[in-house]
């Protein structure tokens, strides 16, 4: 009855902790930084394409754009990456979609372009997912810690039966 208890307890800290990991933890697609001015550069990466199957596509779709990006440049964390110049760029978010080599996707990403000066210093990145990571982390970790408690409590208990 107890370990079903555990198993329980196991399976729902796994699932709230997956439910809320942010998309952006688990791309295979990333774009750096996610907000970039007017005419600056911003780079795609496919984390998931493997440089010897070929080259990856990236699909840029947003206000006024609708053009593919090809990349033989092996990213330095693996995969394929390209850089892309916003010049001629409309104000706005912009989806990017990868194609890998071998015909498999490898996920989106979006970026917003700016007006000139606007952008946020530092690297990109969404900082409005950090919270939703910790917490999904904070519940998968307590999870496992009460699994663990629940079953040492079980053998303390069956060894003074014994």
């Amino acid at each position: 009855m107890k370990a079903q208890t555990v198993l329980v307890s196991a399976a729902l800290g796994v699932g709230l902790g997956t439910l809320l990991l942010p998309p952006a933890a688990l791309a295979d697609t990333i774009v750096s930084p996610a907000t970039t001015p007017v005419g600056g550069t911003v780079v795609l990466t496919a984390t998931t394409c493997n440089p010897n199957a070929g080259d990856a596509i990236f699909r840029v779709t947003g206000p006024n754009r609708d053009q593919n990006v090809r990349s033989t440049t092996a990213a330095a964390g693996g995969g394929l990456s390209a850089e892309l110049f916003t010049a001629g760029f409309t104000l706005g978010t912009y989806t990017v979609t990868a194609t890998c080599g071998d015909g498999s996707s490898a996920g989106s990403a979006t970026f917003t372009v700016t007006p000139i000066g606007a952008a946020p210093a530092g690297g990109g990145g969404d900082d409005d997912t950090s919270g939703l990571l910790a917490a999904g982390g904070a519940l998968a970790g307590a999870a496992a810690l009460g699994a663990t408690v629940l079953v040492r409590r079980r053998r303390r208990a069956a060894a003074t039966v014994a």
